[in-house]
């Protein structure tokens, strides 16, 4: 790897981390010696690059710092472009057009040699089954989760029975098969997931529900997590037992 590549490579690793970085981890992912990585913070450093930290105990890039949004490596172009390739063919609509959207954009302002992969791409995704159909407006779904809104659902279970619920949408899910909304139901006061192909009504409230969507989603991933050891606890007594 170039010098030149490497001190960018060193920046993208700060950028992506929300905590201190030790010079050991950028060595280890860069494939060279922690004292390379002293001599590189040092330089980038010099070059008014701030970075905060020392030696052993991590590195942090300062918040006011960026680069231009289009300094693209190769592998970053792929990754956007398979990524878009994905959601082109199983996102919903607005998302699909989006995503190829997103392609032309990017076609248009990388560097000329960077425009092959995007043209003539070396990577594919595979064609997906048929996804089955929405009956919520996912898109404004989405617009209500980021608005902090509550939804009202007419959703019939896997025995065919017919509820309504007011729910607290989390986020949207999207499998190879379905899509899955993520949502705090009052009815039940807990996290459930619907399948939106399911649900045969929909109302979108205007009424907040007032919770920080990082908070919301922080509780349920721990919602996820007691699920997952609750279920474990009887195969952990039965073994227990024997």
């Amino acid at each position: 790897m170039r010098r030149a590549d490497r001190l960018f490579q060193i920046i993208q690793i700060l950028r992506r981390s929300s905590r201190p970085v030790t010079a050991a981890d950028i060595a280890r992912e860069l494939e060279v010696s922690p004292r390379t990585i002293y001599r590189d913070v040092a330089d980038l450093i010099g070059q008014r690059v701030p970075i905060q930290g020392e030696a052993g105990f991590g590195y942090v890039l300062g918040v006011s710092f960026d680069l231009p949004p289009l300094m693209l490596t190769q592998d970053e172009v792929e990754a956007a472009v398979l990524g878009a390739q994905w959601v082109a063919g199983r996102g919903d609509l607005v998302l699909a057009r989006a995503a190829l959207d997103l392609i032309a954009k990017i076609t248009a302002v990388v560097p000329e040699h960077l425009r092959p992969l995007i043209v003539e791409p070396s990577i594919v995704t595979t064609p997906g089954a048929a996804v089955a159909r929405d009956g919520i407006d996912l898109a404004r779904t989405r617009a209500w989760i980021r608005d902090g809104r509550k939804i009202r659902l007419r959703y019939r279970d896997v025995r065919g029975e017919t509820s309504e619920r007011t729910v607290v949408p989390v986020l949207v899910g999207y499998f190879e098969q379905a899509r899955i909304l993520a949502a705090w139901c009052e009815l039940r006061q807990d996290f459930r997931h619907f399948r939106t192909d399911r649900v045969v009504g929909v109302e979108f409230l205007e009424e907040r529900h007032g919770i920080r969507p990082a908070l919301l989603r922080a509780r349920w991933r721990r919602s996820l997590v007691e699920a997952k050891l609750k279920a474990a606890q009887p195969a952990i007594a039965s073994v227990g037992a024997t």
